[in-house]
């Protein structure tokens, strides 16, 4: 991948990097000073040319702790470069490869070297790279799987909470991810919903509720997709998940997240009898909650048109076609409950792997 040359630098940037190298320090003051500029520009970046410039201060951030012969300096620019890499758009798969590699030989120094935060946080961010490349085909799963466990022996749950939180999102999203038998498949099901769980027993409703509805969404399609002996107490369990999404997720302040999870809910309750876990016996029908359904999925599709999400509203209006033309047809259905139907599980960015 083309990293930029001095001309290619923002003029702001040159004028600080002039500044630093005209400073009367040794060597190391110099690559402190040069990753902390870089730093700054990746903390909030408004355009893809800071990362660029980013890129170009770990450089000289880099080569100054050569000279002053520090490797655990040197470590912190390489990683630093790899976590520019990571977040560089239009970068592909040759940008996180670099990341990868910059990530693979800073850990080892600072594994040694630095402080256990500074390690996990890179494992996070190698997690993170290696998750992108298994979802391009390019790296095993269970190879971010086993960054993140890396990362959550110093991001424990008393004393870094929000990283807890995120490690634990991504793991159950590696999990539904990962290919394998039917029999090892229903077990990665179960660890990607305790992982759900685990992250929810640090973020709460007051206090994070965008994270908290986005981990009930998760939560919710987890456990749908989850096969075990209980399915339908699964499905009511998922209901309830959504229900709490939906406190966040409305639909004048979160249009789109709302139209995603009422059509998860949707797809819940098109499988659930009416009833289920209340007095009314388990077989009963769902002409109820296939009616339900049926509205959540006109209102998702309204919002859907209306945010422009063309390509969802169209997938949303076929199964609404599909129930609306089941209701009228049979009236009364039977055998609600065992799995016949199945609709989309769907997600917002929110969802996939964190930062």
């Amino acid at each position: 991948m083309h990293q930029p040359g001095t001309e290619a630098v923002s003029s702001h940037v040159q004028a600080a990097i002039a500044e630093v190298a005209s400073m009367d320090v040794d060597p190391l003051r110099k690559a402190e000073a040069f990753v902390d500029l870089a730093i700054d520009l990746q903390k909030q970046p408004r355009h893809p040319q800071e990362l660029f410039d980013a890129l170009h201060l770990y450089g000289l951030a880099e080569t100054a702790s050569l000279e002053a012969g520090d490797a655990l300096a040197r470590a912190r620019a390489v990683a630093g470069k790899g976590s520019a890499l990571r977040r560089m758009p239009g970068g592909g798969v040759e940008a996180l490869d670099q990341a990868q590699d910059a990530f693979a030989e800073a850990l080892p120094v600072l594994r040694e070297h630095g402080a256990a935060e500074e390690a996990a946080e890179v494992e996070m961010s190698l997690g993170l790279v290696l998750h992108a490349l298994a979802n391009a085909g390019r790296a095993p799963i269970n190879r971010a799987v086993q960054a993140y466990h890396r990362a959550l022996r110093t991001f424990t749950q008393d004393a870094y909470p929000r990283e807890f939180a995120i490690l634990h999102n991504n793991l159950a999203t590696a999990y539904l991810g990962m290919r394998m038998d039917p029999e090892k498949g229903a077990m990665r099901e179960a660890m990607a919903v305790q992982s759900f769980r685990e992250a929810l027993r640090v973020v709460s409703l007051e206090e994070d509720p965008v994270e908290y509805a986005m981990l009930q969404n998760n939560l919710g399609n987890a456990l749908q997709a989850m096969r075990s002996s209980h399915p339908l107490e699964n499905l009511a369990r998922a209901v309830e998940a959504y229900d709490e999404a939906l406190k966040v997720r409305t639909a004048h302040d979160m249009p789109v997240e709302h139209a995603n999870t009422l059509v998860n809910r949707a797809n819940a309750l098109m499988n659930l009898p009416d009833g289920y876990a209340t007095e009314t016996p388990k077989d009963a029908l769902n002409v109820e909650n296939l009616s339900e359904a049926c509205d959540h999925l006109r209102k998702a599709r309204t919002l859907f048109h209306a945010g422009g999400y063309a390509d969802r509203a169209h997938m949303v209006a076929q199964l609404l076609g599909e129930l609306e033309r089941e209701l009228l047809q049979v009236g009364a259905l039977e055998g609600a409950g065992e799995g016949g139907r199945e609709g989309p599980h769907l997600d917002d960015v929110a969802a996939e792997a964190e930062e």
